[in-house]
């Protein structure tokens, strides 16, 4: 088997001897070629070279943000499952919500194991992504589609995502408690949680508007806090299309209240109310807003947009687990 691991030196919880270890126990089983990201996309280019090159497997070691670049890059012209190379994740970032929603370990040596484990039992499946782009007919539209694993989002939540990058680029570590206090500056600072900008159209149904927060799954959970998974989605899976979760007030006793509905949900109840929107299985529909706004995917901020469009794509990418 040929097989290609990539790996990000600054991944938050793993270290260079840690990666020697994983790269030494990984050789031993098969003909690979271990490669150290040196830039911001390296990795994606990394993915699109192995699918160029008739790559068996890919190994992505790092955070949530490693693999979604592995994954467009292996994506780059398209999903074709039978004919790309097989990923597989290693967890390294302080999150791993992709590898943790599979029902890998959280951590890299046991996940480590669990990969050989699952490479000599020939364990994988199919999962569905998430694909984002420009809408047609706006001033996003030159934006290029972007392929996510897990979730992406448009408004208040992709506002706390941009300011703990900028922590994170002062040298603050990413942590949990980071999460949470620029979470409370970004709902005291958000223009908007009264009244939303936001409006959701999709095929078929009357739009849904004056939303704050519109928060897109293509699993569950949406996201850990420490080792307590947060369903922002409960339905939202691998298996099917796009799930959105939709609030259309935040002010003090609705932020409140849907917090504590967050931390406290289960597979099987999730965030509710007057004020939630709860949507499942969706191909197609746009997220639409009166003023640009903060956009995030697999907890990458990438900027202010004004719309994007969402397709849900069934059985894009096998994976190993």
């Amino acid at each position: 088997m040929r097989a290609l691991l990539v790996a990000n030196p600054a991944a938050t919880t793993t270290s260079a001897r840690t990666r020697d270890v994983l790269t030494h126990a990984l050789a031993s089983e098969m003909k690979l070629e271990a490669v150290t990201t040196e830039y911001r996309g390296h990795a994606r280019d990394l993915g699109r070279r192995a699918a160029e090159h008739g790559i068996d497997l890919v190994v992505a070691l790092g955070g949530d943000g490693t693999v979604n670049e592995v994954v467009n890059g292996l994506l780059h012209n398209g999903p074709d499952p039978e004919r790309l190379p097989r990923l597989a994740v290693v967890p390294g970032g302080s999150t791993n919500v992709f590898a943790r929603a599979l029902g890998l370990p959280n951590d890299a040596v046991e996940a480590t194991g669990a990969l050989l484990d699952a490479l000599r039992e020939q364990r994988e499946r199919t999962v569905g992504l998430g694909l984002a782009a420009g809408t047609p007919g706006t001033e996003d539209e030159s934006v290029p589609a972007r392929w996510f694993t897990f979730c992406a989002g448009f408004g208040f939540d992709a506002g706390v995502v941009g300011r703990v990058e900028q922590q994170r680029e002062r040298g603050k570590r990413s942590t949990h408690a980071l999460y949470v206090r620029q979470l409370m500056r970004q709902f005291w600072d958000e223009p908007n949680r009264r009244r939303g900008a936001v409006t959701l159209e999709r095929p078929g149904a009357d739009p849904v508007t004056d939303l704050v927060l519109s928060i897109v799954c293509n699993t569950s959970p949406w996201t850990y806090l420490g080792n307590r998974p947060i369903y922002a989605s409960p339905e939202a899976s691998f298996d099917t299309a796009l799930d959105v979760l939709a609030l259309h007030r935040l002010s003090t006793p609705a932020v409140a209240r849907y917090a504590t509905q967050l931390l406290t949900s289960t597979p099987e109840r999730g965030p509710r109310g007057k004020h939630a929107v709860s949507l499942h299985d969706l191909t197609d529909f746009t997220l639409h807003s009166k003023v640009p706004l903060p956009f995030q995917m697999d907890g990458d901020h990438l900027g202010l947009r004004t719309s994007v469009r969402f397709t849900g794509v069934r059985r894009a990418l096998r994976v190993i687990v």
